[in-house]
């Protein structure tokens, strides 16, 4: 697995996916975007955790 991210970089491609309407159900994510998954679950304890803290900032 590898992590080639920042958690700030997950974090903001989560926002870019949510500005563009994409589908953040954790299933799609995993298949149209796995590295950003993989990324986001070492930094983060779930993917909705993720997701929520990319809302707060």
């Amino acid at each position: 697995m590898e992590i080639n991210m920042s958690p700030e970089e997950v974090l903001s491609e989560i926002q870019g996916l949510m500005a563009k309407g994409s589908n953040l159900n954790k299933k799609q994510v995993k298949k149209t975007n796995p590295q950003l998954m993989r990324n986001a679950l070492h930094y983060f304890p779930s993917w909705d955790d993720a997701i929520e803290r990319s809302n707060t900032g």
